[in-house]
């Protein structure tokens, strides 16, 4: 028979193996900071958590599905100068609150499960994390005491307030609103109409479409920008010098995988050129550094796709806008955390055959949308595939972390009458397309 505790009261522990555990009608976490009279930890070992399960005389051990873990605490293991240990329920998901699920119920057991105390934490409301309990030294003995006190600054915050060193702590998710694209000097575009859900990239447009196969005279992608043009004063610097990397050629049936700044020519075997490619970008959420280290952090990466014709911006594809104005590159939209099924996480479609005349480069660039730089990110890649065959052409690896918000990762581009495909990876500063478009001078061909 146990015995219920209300708030503040306390009771003894005969018991030298005891375990805490937690009823919670949510997600939850369960954790454990062991701490002196001071109320500190002397060290980062005496934080238990998810990440570090097994501290001085403390162990955490996994339940059922959907049920929170528990503590096991030996009360005779533990160091002389640990005074307090704090059980700290944490709510799993952002923007819960105890205020909103039914009052949480703490439990110490024996070792056999048999109810000692039992602890219904009420009068919880904005908070989503609580000390629910604390076994605690006194003349010798051990004693437990019922706490409840909710911690409106984070877990982070209240582990840091115990003496624990957080690195790397997760940012809060900003508001999602999509920066407008760069400001373009052509005209407004004009929806494309000959696209359909079954043909997406018809061989020739329909009579009577705005973008016809051949641009004519007036081009709505003149080769310079008319007069007074947003971009007259916005013209990038001169590229950089191009490197001295070989180019290699395309194989059916083994990709390539392309080093930083090798050039493929997009042709098969046999010369015949490639029309519908597709780029796939793919990257994995790495894990945080310090205590936080094995639980990775949703990092919100966006692939996109800049057109200039010449040294002027075109057009850009990106999660704003899924498609081109003129039809001819279509993004297959947002991934926010990098997480999902096997595979790419972003992926955007290009028919070259539609690209108007003007546009020679297209830059595939990905950006941080939160700040989160290159370093907190594994196995980002971007992948060449032929979209009629979707055979694997090429491939490009990003190794190593870079303290950047922005990469470069490849461009196309038309050189000698036909289109290349180089790889990139250059960092740079840049969290979406606006703040972007005016760093990428040092990537166009000419």
């Amino acid at each position: 028979m146990s015995t219920m505790l209300v708030k503040g009261q306390n009771g003894p522990l005969a018991a030298s193996e005891v375990m805490i555990s937690v009823r919670v009608a949510a997600a939850a976490d369960l954790s454990a900071l062991l701490v002196t009279d001071q109320g500190k930890v002397r060290s980062d070992s005496d934080f238990v958590f998810y990440n570090q399960p097994a501290g001085p005389g403390v162990r955490l051990r996994s339940q059922a599905a959907g049920r929170p873990a528990e503590l096991a605490v030996s009360l005779a293991q533990v160091p002389a100068d640990i005074t307090q240990i704090r059980a700290v329920v944490t709510l799993d998901g952002a923007g819960s609150t105890f205020g909103g699920i039914a009052p949480p119920v703490a439990l110490v057991s024996d070792p056999a499960g048999n109810p000692l105390y039992e602890y219904k934490i009420e009068d919880l409301q904005s908070e989503s994390i609580v000390i629910a309990v604390e076994l605690y030294r006194r003349f010798g003995n051990w004693k437990v005491r019922a706490v409840g006190q909710g911690y409106a600054g984070g877990f982070a915050a209240l582990v840091t307030d115990h003496g624990v060193t957080v690195e790397d702590t997760p940012r809060p998710v900003e508001s999602r609103t999509p920066p407008p694209p760069p400001t373009s000097a052509y005209p407004p575009p004009v929806e494309p109409t000959y696209i359909t859900p079954n043909s997406p990239y018809p061989t020739q447009p329909p009579p009577n479409s705005p973008y016809p196969t051949q641009p004519p005279p007036n081009s709505p992608y003149p080769t310079q920008p008319p007069p007074n043009s947003p971009y007259q004063s916005q013209q990038l610097a001169p590229p950089a010098p191009p490197q001295a990397n070989g180019e290699v050629g395309l194989s059916r049936g083994r990709p390539v995988n392309l080093s930083k700044g090798q050039r493929v020519t997009l042709r098969k075997e046999g010369g015949v050129a490639l029309t519908r490619i597709r780029m796939g970008l793919g990257w994995d959420p790495a894990k945080q550094g310090g205590l936080f280290g094995r639980r990775p952090v949703n990092i919100d990466l966006d692939a996109w796709v800049a057109m200039f014709a010449d040294r002027h911006l075109a057009d850009v594809a990106y999660y704003g806008q899924l498609m081109s104005k003129d039809g001819s590159i279509r993004h297959s939209g947002d991934n926010l955390t990098g997480e999902g099924a096997a595979g790419d996480d972003e992926v955007i479609m290009v028919d070259l055959s539609r690209v108007p005349r003007q546009v020679n480069t297209l830059l595939f660039i990905v950006t941080s949308y939160q700040g989160h730089t290159f370093e907190q990110v594994s196995n980002a890649y971007c992948r060449l595939v032929d979209d009629t065959t979707q055979a694997e052409l090429a491939r490009y690896a990003l190794a190593g972390g870079m303290p950047f918000t922005a990469i470069a990762m490849a461009k196309v581009f038309r050189a000698d009458g036909e289109w290349k495909l180089q790889a990139i990876g250059e960092g740079f500063q840049a969290k979406h397309p606006g703040e972007a478009v005016p760093q990428l001078g040092r990537f166009i061909t000419v």
